[in-house]
């Protein structure tokens, strides 16, 4: 792809290089979620993934590539079976180790990874007793994740194949053991630098972490990564193993959060093939996912075609080229719903042998449509100059709807009649129905009209509009509460909202509920109708107090707040680049300038409520600026273990945490459970000892990596 140009429209392969020279260009073959083992006692399906795998080392041969380069889960399981495990080993062994010559040449540290307490170096090839033919490098993906806590700390199946001199194991990175340790690591990635005549190549790989982990460390700008000084000549290559796909607010790692100096990013975990390099809006790099080589699960995406890779890259130019695997299973599926087709096949639906029949003539329909899909791939490797392969029983996927159908039949019955033809007989039906929709009557007047509601606002004024504080204020006001005030209550809703507290909202309730019944109990006796009085006089109390209070609020903590949000939002590079101070790095530009004021702390101040006015300060409110705030000032960590002053620290969005100055007191503790509850919404990795500055940390960074760096540029 010719300096990250065309290829808009994305319906064919990536266009060829200018002016190809074997000699320049690096060749690698791609392939993520090989799943080796994945459902090896199944007597039909048992050795598929093995066979792929076996498939993939042979392409690479085929296509006399320089490395191999896997993307995570190249087993199903994170500890392979003796048998899975020597399968993969003799493969390994039988095509990639040989007299070839490696025409790579290595100019990172070759120790950079090794196990500790051993001579060998990590990378196979430079390793004199070993002849290596095709290296081949894999990060570890979430099914063979490193476990465990022995003598060697953390080990996976890949650390097995590293120490036989097999596989480059890469992108592991040690895990943090407590929350302390994780709010001062990060994550940093080394690169293994490579080069072919004038061609560099970085290869960045990240193991899996979890993905609440990644998203955090993205968003703090704490993913260093160790690069040349000179990394505009190199070309730069991230291999990560994460959810791609949206599963939650911080389940998934968003495309757009690495930085610019990537050429190309290599996704693993995702199992359908989007092979064809996309495009990130806003950012330079692109971003290919192989998908996996076996089935192993029956869902839509797992019936695309199955291909592998072959990345061909010269300078700064890259082409790559999608090879279809032949030894995948073909696989279809296709859904139906009974009532919509009873009406148009004419047959009843409490008849469960027209039912059956009907539902017979459709996997048989599937069947035959996988079998021609095998022929018409089989006849076009053919034509390319291939063997002929035996055909192979597909997997077919039958989902049923059976809304308004009183009793189906059994699936695993209807399934032995296809044994023999399909692969997976014990499951092609799949029975599921319409989820019934609730009244809309009784939500329609429980439901007030917001103001988001105007049928006048567009679909972006309305997004504009969104705020969770008017929503809940607006739905609050309808309701006509008779002993919480509006204005309380929308405040607990909003901490439980911001700050992912799950007791805020009871909370508020338990305290309300208290305060109202002292307020009333001092009246003494009563009739019901002074009772429903005097709770109205009490709640209107509170409204009055709370609006006092909203009042006399300084308005810099609502200004703080606001630029907290916006700085976040505004985190768009989110990787943080370990280069020498010109190189100009998004960490870098944010300046000790551009952070705001530290925060007095009535800013922080928790909102009192009818009887706190009355009574002796509770939990801390009231107490002088040096003294830490106890329950709801989130701008706090208080240290369990020390006595004395701690630094203040800079979060990823600029703003300062005030730490506590005076002596510590017997309440200390038991702040600091209640503020690290406050900050879940952040993805707490809450300290509980000491923090040194990201500013001091990035600055020590620097350092450390100009001097690695150096080294790098020496061996050039």
């Amino acid at each position: 792809m010719s300096e990250h140009g065309g290829n808009e429209d994305h319906q064919d392969i990536s266009p060829e290089m200018r002016v190809p020279v074997e000699e320049e260009t690096i060749k690698i073959l791609l392939a993520t979620d090989n799943h080796i083992g994945y459902n090896e006692r199944d007597p039909i399906r048992g050795q598929d993934s093995i066979n792929t795998f076996k498939e993939i080392l042979q392409l690479a041969v085929k296509h006399d590539v320089d490395l191999i380069l896997l993307g995570g889960d190249l087993f199903h399981e994170n500890r392979p079976s003796r048998d899975t495990l020597f399968q993969v080993m003799a493969l390994l062994r039988e095509y990639t180790l040989g007299d070839k010559p490696i025409q790579i040449e290595l100019l990172s540290d070759p120790d950079d990874g090794k196990p500790p307490g051993f001579p060998f170096p990590a990378i196979n090839y430079e390793d004199p007793n070993f002849n290596v033919a095709i290296p081949v490098f894999s990060i570890h993906g979430n099914h063979d994740d490193p476990q465990g806590a022995g003598p060697e700390g953390a080990l996976c199946a890949l650390d097995l194949l590293s120490a036989a001199g097999l596989v480059n194991y890469m992108g592991k990175f040690d895990l943090p053991l407590n929350d302390k340790e994780a709010q001062n690591t990060g994550i940093a990635i080394k690169p293994v630098l490579l080069r072919k005549g004038t061609t560099k190549l970085g290869m960045y790989g990240v193991g899996n972490v979890k993905d609440q982990r990644m998203h955090f460390e993205l968003r703090s700008n704490r993913v260093r990564m160790f690069m040349p000084r000179d990394k505009d000549n190199w070309f730069n290559i991230l291999i990560i193993h994460q959810n791609r796909v949206k599963h939650g607010p911080q389940e998934f790692v968003p495309e757009g959060m690495f930085d610019d100096s990537i050429d190309l990013v290599i996704w693993g975990h995702e199992h359908d093939c989007r092979i064809v390099p996309e495009p990130v809006p806003g950012k330079k790099y692109y971003i290919c996912q192989p998908g996996s080589s076996v089935a192993t699960s029956l869902a839509d995406g797992e019936s695309l075609e199955k291909h592998v890779a072959l990345l061909q890259i010269q300078g700064k130019e890259f082409q790559l080229t999608p090879i279809p695997l032949r030894t995948v299973r073909p696989f279809v599926l296709d859904e139906v719903v009974l009532s919509e087709e009873a009406e148009t096949g004419g047959f009843d639906l409490t008849d469960q042998m027209e039912i059956t029949k009907y539902l017979k003539s459709r996997v048989n329909a599937l069947i035959d449509q996988a079998n021609t899909l095998w022929d018409e791939r089989n006849s076009r490797a053919v034509e390319e100059g291939e063997d002929e392969l035996p055909r192979m029983l597909p997997l077919v996927r039958l989902k049923v709807d059976t809304t308004g159908v009183p009793e189906m039949s059994n699936p695993i019955r209807f399934g032995q009649e296809f044994s023999g033809r399909i692969a997976n007989p014990r499951d092609v039906l799949t029975f599921h129905r319409a989820k019934k929709t609730a009244g809309r009557s009784k939500v329609s007047i429980d439901q007030p009209e917001l103001s988001i509601d105007d049928p006048e606002l567009s679909i972006s004024e309305k997004l504009s509009k969104v705020r969770v504080q008017t929503l809940v204020q607006e739905y609050l006001a309808a309701q006509e509460l008779q002993l919480l005030a509006e204005g309380g209550m929308s405040d607990a809703i909003q901490v439980f909202v911001d700050k992912d507290d799950p007791h805020a909202i009871e909370s508020h309730v338990k305290r309300t509920l208290k305060l109202l019944l002292k307020d009333v109990q001092a009246n003494g006796d009563m009739e019901e109708e002074e009772l429903e009085e005097a709770l109205a006089k009490a709640k209107e109390q509170q409204e009055k107090e709370h609006a006092e209070q909203e009042r006399q609020a300084p308005s810099k903590t609502k200004g703080k707040g606001k630029a907290t949000a916006e700085d976040s939002d505004a985190s768009v590079d989110s990787m943080m680049m370990d280069v020498d101070a010109g190189g100009g790095s998004d960490f870098e530009a944010l300046d000790d300038s551009d952070a705001p004021p530290r925060p007095k702390k009535k800013a922080a101040a928790p909102k009192k409520t009818a009887a706190a006015a009355k009574k002796a300060p509770v939990r801390g409110r009231g107490k002088k600026a040096a003294v830490p705030s106890d329950d709801e000032d989130d701008d706090e960590v208080i240290d369990d273990d020390e006595e004395f002053s701690k630094p203040t620290k800079r979060t990823n969005r600029a703003a300062v945490l005030s730490q506590a100055t005076a002596a510590k007191k017997p309440a200390a503790k038991k702040a600091t459970t209640k503020t690290t509850a406050n900050k879940q919404s952040t993805l707490s990795f809450a300290p509980s000892g000491a923090a040194r500055t990201s500013r001091a940390a990035a600055s020590r960074s620097r350092a450390k990596t100009a001097q690695v760096v150096e080294i790098d540029s020496d061996s050039d």
